[in-house]
């Protein structure tokens, strides 16, 4: 074989090798326009500047490697589903908490989806809803904090690892994606900012009460147990107990950010900027039973799920 077709070979190969593996646009700078794609994972996000916005479009395929579903704890399948999202390039802090269900985007493009649609509810009237962390009920997380709703929707509960690693820069502060009002979501690997929330120190109320999905039906005794951060209202925000705010948010050097973190809430429940989301309508403060205590932090966590909803 003549040299010129072996070097021809050689680079229709590398070409080849290339073309399989992912390929990214402006990676290093999120805050333009950028895009991700890996044929490996499927993955098909971009980002792209337009007016006061930026716009992510994606097919919600996380581009990292996930753990094995369905699995015994969860039984959903991960699906491509196209997705957009419109958010503001210059975020409106306006200093109050606002509930929210899905407060943000990763750069991926898997959204951020801190609570849970399990809850174990009693004859009596109360509904606890069950947090995705916890050693009572197997939720199927894998190693990224991660599971599949039954839409087929892979999406993060906690720290996503597989984008932290990706984007790792070596600093403290890892980028790792946009809240719906325009701030910056960031994780610090020395766990340098502490969330400002506690386990009450309550015994909880609530008599037949049952927890229902598509593999079990278990009674649970709630009456008289003692809070230890199973579900949303065992936990309450206390002013000044860490260094974040109730949204996990705080400001560095003047500029306000939101933080994942390895403890509770793990994700922002509420933003403090102005935003847009076709949402649930969120529960009122105080119920007995179903979310934070009143002047306690943001609501969330009362609204009915089908009983066969895992996610």
């Amino acid at each position: 074989m003549k040299k010129p077709t072996i070097l021809i070979i050689l680079i229709l190969l590398v070409m080849q090798s290339c073309h399989s593996h992912k390929t990214v646009t402006d990676r290093s700078n999120y805050f333009s326009n950028y895009s991700i794609y890996n044929e490996s994972t499927g993955t098909e996000t971009t980002m792209v500047i337009k007016g006061s916005n930026r716009v992510l479009t994606t097919n919600s395929l996380p581009d990292h490697e996930v753990g094995e579903f369905p699995n015994q704890g969860n039984p959903n399948t991960i699906k491509s589903i196209k997705k957009s999202y419109s958010i503001p390039i210059t975020p409106k802090y306006l200093g109050e908490a606002q509930w929210v269900k899905e407060p943000g985007i990763a750069l991926n493009g898997i959204k951020f989806d801190p609570g849970t649609g399990e809850a174990v509810r009693c004859e009596t009237g109360e509904n606890y809803r069950i947090e995705a962390f916890q050693d009572k009920y197997d939720l199927g997380l894998d190693h990224n904090h991660a599971h599949v709703q039954p839409t087929g929707e892979y999406h993060y509960h906690g720290v996503p690892t597989g984008v932290v690693n990706i984007n790792d820069k070596g600093d403290d502060l890892v980028h790792v994606g946009f809240a719906l009002d325009g701030f910056a979501i960031y994780y610090s690997k020395s766990d340098a900012y502490q969330p400002s929330y506690k386990v009450i120190d309550e015994a909880r109320e609530g008599t037949d009460c049952v927890y229902n999905n598509p593999k079990t039906n278990n009674t649970v005794l709630i009456k008289g147990s003692k809070a230890d951060g199973t579900y949303l209202s065992d936990w309450e925000y206390v002013n000044g107990l860490g260094d974040l705010d109730e949204c996990n948010g705080i400001k560095i050097d003047g500029q306000y950010i939101y933080l994942v973190t390895k403890e509770y809430p793990y994700i922002a429940r509420c933003l403090m900027g102005e935003f847009t989301e076709q949402r649930r309508k969120s529960p009122s403060r105080g119920e007995k039973g179903k979310g934070p205590r009143k002047g306690n932090g943001p609501p969330g966590g009362n609204q009915r799920s089908s009983g066969g909803r895992l996610n």
